[in-house]
């Protein structure tokens, strides 16, 4: 009787060592005496040999790593930047993934290449470059972290440069350089005003200049005149205004 009951308890126990579970959003792996097999066991009840075959669950879900880093531009001005990346294993590289460096491909793999692409990528950019231009900086950043890691089954889902902060000296000195530029342009721009005015004000005097005429001068004259004739001594004769009085 207590025979049967071992071996019952045995049965059982190999059951249910011969099965394990994988959860969706998981891949297995299975090894068998240690060593990993090529073969990637999808979601559910899958079999294995006691004693002989493990099953490893590998998170193949987007992940997220996110970190700070400290890096020089191309003229040498120190940037830190905050960095979030989403990421998920490649269900046909898992197997040779974990081979390489088990489940720990995060510290391993990914943060590594993230810090080292970030360096490498920003310091191909001045200071000012980055400012202005975080779009294209973002790209190179991205295309270096994604060459570095799809090479071990890692793919980049999303990737965000968060925050770009320099030291305070060169901050100051940015903000000094652009009120100068915004004070150069308005002095060019009262320049330019005053130019337009002096132009506006030599054409009204040319303008007024042309209208002078026989006519204008003959008005002015009249409405001024006192009603006694003006004499010229010029030898024996006297200034004539009757073409001023004629109509």
């Amino acid at each position: 009787m207590a025979l049967s009951i071992i071996l019952v308890v045995v049965i059982f126990l190999i059951i249910m060592l011969s099965f394990k579970t994988i959860e969706s959003g998981e891949i297995g792996l299975k090894t068998r005496f240690g060593k990993i097999t090529d073969t990637s066991l999808k979601e559910g009840i899958n079999f294995k040999i006691p004693l002989i075959e493990k099953i490893i669950k590998v998170n193949i879900k987007v992940q997220k790593s996110e970190m700070g880093i400290e890096s020089s531009t191309k003229d040498l001005q120190t940037v830190n930047t905050s960095v979030a990346v989403n990421y998920r294993v490649d269900v046909e590289k898992a197997p040779s993934l974990y081979r390489q460096v088990g489940n720990a491909y995060e510290e391993v793999i990914l943060n590594p290449a993230i810090k080292e692409s970030i360096k490498s990528a920003i310091a191909q950019y001045n200071a000012e470059e980055i400012t202005i231009n975080r779009t294209a900086v973002s790209l190179s950043c991205l295309k270096a972290i994604q060459d570095k890691v799809s090479k071990y089954g890692i793919i980049i889902e999303d990737f965000n440069l968060t925050d770009f902060s320099f030291s305070e000296e060169y901050t100051r000195s940015i903000e000094e350089k652009q009120v100068a530029e915004q004070n150069l342009e308005k002095a060019k721009l009262d320049a330019e005003r005053k130019i337009v005015e002096a132009e506006a004000n030599r054409k009204a005097n040319e303008l007024q200049g042309q209208t002078l005429n026989e006519a204008l001068i003959k008005k002015q004259f009249i409405e001024k005149w006192n009603g006694e004739l003006p004499k010229v001594l010029g030898g024996n004769s006297i200034f004539d205004i009757s073409g001023l009085m004629g109509s």
